[in-house]
């Protein structure tokens, strides 16, 4: 495992719980408005930057009856075949696990859940289940097919799980969101995720962009709330 950053403490990335977030390097999409675009490819990544596991998992020890749990994102976690033993370092030591996905691995989530490794799933759906829409989204060719299939183990799982997609304006219209919230009718949690523009954007041209009124997304929510037991707007 790369892991190219750590986040001693978060009250937010994993829903109820005092947790710390690590970060993997490497991931497969290109998102547009990614906004950890130094993860991306573990080729530009110095090795000054690169947090050694035995760092970690020290400071795992030392938070032990402190932190909760364990957020594992990045990057993209799945891509790494060494996931689940690292996982399994984590469980050792009594921490639940929450994991961030695009669902692009789905053997891996699979695998995950049969060995019982992981307690909480966020997966990405960037846009609708379209090919060439979700190609324009992520930056690169994309198999629906495994997203497709992970967002049904997922919703199979039995565990906590939310889905969640970033609205960006000139990459989503509000079509788009509506259609996904039909495909994932019946999920437990949805959350409407609102684009913030800055310099660390990966791509250049939206780093200027303005977001949609947070008007335009609770409009969003209102129209299929319906559709989940949880479903709401994040700033």
């Amino acid at each position: 495992m790369l892991i190219g950053g750590l986040q001693k403490l978060t009250l937010i990335d994993y829903p109820g719980k005092i947790a710390c977030t690590v970060f993997t390097v490497g991931c497969n999409f290109r998102c547009h408005f990614c906004h950890n675009p130094e993860l991306i490819d573990p080729k530009k990544v110095k090795l000054s930057e690169i947090i050694e596991e035995k760092f970690f998992f020290d400071f795992l020890n030392s938070r032990r009856g402190l932190l909760d749990g364990v957020c594992i994102t990045g990057g993209e976690p799945t891509l790494y075949p060494d996931l689940p033993e690292f996982i399994k370092k984590i469980k050792a030591l009594r921490f639940l696990v929450k994991l961030d996905t695009n669902g692009t691995n789905s053997e891996m989530l699979k695998a995950l859940l049969e060995e019982k490794l992981i307690d909480y799933i966020a997966m990405d759906i960037k846009t609708l289940l379209q090919k060439e829409s979700y190609e324009k989204v992520v930056g690169g060719a994309v198999s629906l097919d495994n997203i497709k299939e992970s967002i049904g183990i997922v919703m199979r799982s039995g565990l906590e799980y939310e889905f969640r997609t970033t609205i960006v304006p000139g990459l989503h219209v509000k079509e788009d969101i509506l259609k996904i919230a039909e495909f994932i009718k019946g999920a437990k949690k949805y959350y409407l995720q609102q684009f913030r523009a800055g310099e660390k954007i990966l791509a250049p041209e939206f780093r200027g962009t303005k977001a949609y009124p947070a008007e335009f997304l609770q409009e969003l929510r209102e129209k299929i709330k319906y559709n989940f037991e949880i479903c709401e707007v994040r700033e």
